[in-house]
C-alpha cells in the first residue's frame, strides 16, 4: 500500500451558491424587500464581528453566468457553526426570494507534498502555517471557485504512485502557483468523505483574466494534464453591501 499524504487541517468551509427567484422579487410590495433587505444587512453585518474575534471569515460573490446568482463563502471552526450559517440565512425573509443552485463542504488543508513551514514542533504555532489553515477570506474583485480530483484510472492513477513521485510532481505543480504570487490569491479545501469531489480550489484576484492565464497554464503541467479532473467553474464579482444594493434595486 502506498504512503498516503499527511495533512493538516484548518477552518470548515461552505460553498453556498444561490439563485434569486426575480420574478417574485420584482412583483414584491416596497415594504417586503425593505423587511428582506433589512433582514439580509443584518445577517451579512454580523460577518465582520467574527473576523474581528479571529473565529472565521466570510465573503459574499454575485456569479457571473446561469449556474447561480450569488455566493456565500463561509469558514468556521466547526461543521456545527456552518450548518447554524445556513439555517440562519434561511430563516430570513430575504432567503424566500432564493433557491439553492449548489453548495460544497470542505476544509482548508495542507499536505505534506510541501513540508514547508513543519518546523517539527506544533505546525499552528508556525505564522505561516496558521495563517494558511485559518485564511481571512480576501475581498478581491473577483472569485473562481471549481472542484477537483486526481484520477485512478489504470495507468492513469494517481493512487498508486509512490510518494517520492507525487511530491516531485506537485512541486512542479506549485511552481506555477507561485508564479502568480500577488495576482492570485489560492485556498485550497479537502473534502474527501465530505462532497463528491475530493478537494474544491477558490482562487481570488483583482483581475480575472488571471484565472484563465493560471488555469490554462496548469493544464499543461503533468498533474493536472494527466491526473486532473475538473467540476463546474464558478466565476463571479465581490459583493458588499452598496452593490449588492445596487443588483437588487428594482
Amino acid at each position: 500500500m502506498n504512503e498516503a499524504a499527511l495533512t493538516l487541517e484548518g477552518w470548515y468551509a461552505l460553498h453556498d451558491f444561490r439563485s434569486l427567484n426575480w420574478t417574485a422579487w420584482t412583483a414584491a410590495d416596497d415594504e417586503e424587500r425593505a423587511v428582506a433587505l433589512d433582514e439580509l444587512n443584518a445577517f451579512v453585518q454580523e460577518w465582520s464581528g467574527v473576523e474581528e474575534a479571529k473565529l472565521g471569515s466570510s465573503a459574499w460573490y454575485s456569479i457571473v453566468g446561469q449556474k447561480a446568482d450569488f455566493v456565500m463563502m463561509h469558514l468556521r471552526e466547526s461543521l456545527e457553526e456552518l450548518n447554524k450559517l445556513e439555517t440562519a440565512f434561511n430563516k430570513t425573509a430575504f432567503a424566500r426570494f432564493t433557491s439553492k443552485a449548489y453548495s460544497y463542504v470542505s476544509i482548508v488543508e495542507l499536505s505534506n507534498y510541501n513540508a514547508s513551514g513543519d518546523n517539527g514542533g506544533d505546525p499552528m504555532q508556525n505564522p505561516h502555517v496558521a495563517a494558511r489553515l485559518k485564511p481571512v477570506l480576501p475581498k478581491a474583485k473577483h472569485i473562481c471557485f471549481y472542484p477537483m480530483n486526481k484520477k485512478r484510472e489504470l495507468d492513469d492513477n494517481w493512487y498508486m504512485l509512490d510518494m517520492a513521485k507525487r511530491k516531485e510532481l506537485m512541486y512542479s505543480h506549485g511552481l506555477i502557483g507561485r508564479g502568480y504570487a500577488g495576482k492570485v490569491k489560492q485556498i485550497i479545501t479537502g473534502s474527501v468523505g465530505f462532497d463528491d469531489w475530493e478537494w474544491g480550489v477558490t482562487l481570488f484576484s483583482d483581475d480575472a483574466l488571471h484565472f484563465k492565464k493560471l488555469v490554462y497554464e496548469m493544464r499543461f503541467d503533468e498533474v493536472s494534464a494527466r491526473y486532473g479532473e475538473f467540476g463546474s467553474f464558478y466565476v463571479g464579482n465581490l459583493l458588499d453591501l452598496e452593490t449588492l444594493d445596487e443588483m437588487l434595486k428594482v
